[in-house]
């Protein structure tokens, strides 16, 4: 089974506090895992982990707009900086996995298509934009297990917004998301639709602060122990 995985948004010390509230109010979409003090770059989360050089990429906004992907941002921390760690919604396929949904985005050897949509998320202080929202195709008959997979389950997110026609949150083809690789659905499949994380980098584009850092697409920290070293030969 594949370790746990967490979004990093670090931003200014200024702005944490808008942060923090916009999390709290978009908890479905952007669930706290750990939020480290001031400067700091060490998380309990991944014990040993430095945080400016343990992501694969990163991914560096400045006035709301990607500048860069580097592999290393040591030189870019400052004591100034709060890192959020936000919860991903693997667990929403770990979950589905187990109760017999079938997942068509790995069965097609791809992560789940993002759009976004029409929703507004609740506002906080600067911060406001966009829901954002992953899409699987479910067969209509396991709809039910669908909306239940994540609901429960604490710092992850709960279960979908939306089921069926996307329209109803302004997407117009599901064959053109915003991000990543369109996933075909099976006869009898059924959209639908969970919140994601990256709905915090689309209010921070929107409130375009001077500086912030992320993790690059499909490149989260990746969470627990560290692996226990192998045995001399």
């Amino acid at each position: 089974m594949s370790q746990p995985r967490a979004h990093l948004v670090a931003v200014p010390d200024s702005w944490a506090q808008d942060v923090s509230l916009f999390c709290a109010r978009n908890s479905h979409a952007c669930p706290v895992l750990d939020i480290c003090d001031v400067g700091a770059w060490h998380t309990p989360l991944a014990p040993g982990t430095d945080l400016r050089t343990g992501l694969a990429r990163y991914r560096v906004w400045r006035d709301g707009e990607p500048v860069a992907e580097p592999e290393d941002v040591a030189a870019l921390w400052d004591e100034r900086l709060v890192a959020f760690l936000i919860g991903p919604r693997t667990c929403t396929d770990t979950e589905l996995a187990a109760a017999g949904v079938p997942l068509r985005h790995r069965e097609q050897g791809r992560g789940p298509a993002l759009f976004v949509t029409n929703r507004s998320s609740r506002p906080a202080g600067r911060l406001n934009g966009p829901l954002v929202v992953t899409m699987r195709p479910v067969p209509a008959p396991l709809l039910p297990l669908a909306r239940a997979a994540g609901r429960g389950t604490a710092g992850h997110g709960g279960g979908p917004v939306h089921a069926g026609d996307p329209g109803m949150l302004g997407i117009a083809t599901l064959s053109r998301p915003d991000s990543g690789t369109p996933v075909r659905p099976q006869p009898g499949d059924v959209p639908v639709f969970w919140p994601s994380p990256l709905t915090l980098q689309a209010a921070l584009r929107t409130a375009r602060p001077p500086f912030a850092l992320t993790d690059a697409p499909g490149h989260p920290l990746t969470t627990g122990p560290p692996p226990a070293p192998r045995p001399a030969a």
